[in-house]
């Protein structure tokens, strides 16, 4: 049976990138390291909450892309400011409408259920409103969606 899985390309920081991600989500479930002949990491299996995903340090020469993002479906406000916060910990930035690109170039949105609820809500004009209100946001408050 075929499958579908993530493979990310990394300078030479993957094996920081895993230690990072497992201190967010907790165990990446390390499967495969593959050595590099100069003694480093070059190929990784890991799991981020059951997603597995492969990845390797090859060197600069591809550079990421906010084309492909890490979609975080979290609820409430206290989950959003923790994934939030964690994820942009040591040197990410914040994007617009609840993106961010965390230290390794890697993007990510942080997306709370009330924010999908809010966006397909059955009166038009409270849709429109939750929508204007998130293209004013950077991290999503939800508090000012449902205003």
């Amino acid at each position: 049976m075929p499958t579908i899985t993530p493979f990310l390309w990394f300078d030479d920081d993957l094996g920081e990138a895993i230690e990072f991600y497992g201190s967010i989500f907790g165990d990446p479930q390390l499967r495969v390291l593959q050595g590099s002949p100069d003694g480093g990491l070059f190929v990784a299996s890991f799991e981020v909450l059951g997603q597995r995903v492969e990845a390797m340090n090859a060197g600069p020469g591809h550079p990421k892309s906010d084309a492909f993002s890490w979609y975080v479906r979290v609820s409430g406000q206290e989950e959003v400011d923790h994934y939030w916060e964690a994820l942009l910990a040591g040197g990410g930035r914040e994007d617009a409408c609840g993106w961010l690109t965390d230290r390794f170039g890697q993007s990510w949105q942080v997306i709370p259920v009330e924010l999908e609820a809010a966006l397909s809500n059955p009166d038009p004009e409270k849709a429109r409103f939750a929508m204007q209100t998130m293209l004013g946001q950077k991290k999503i408050v939800i508090a000012e969606l449902t205003r």
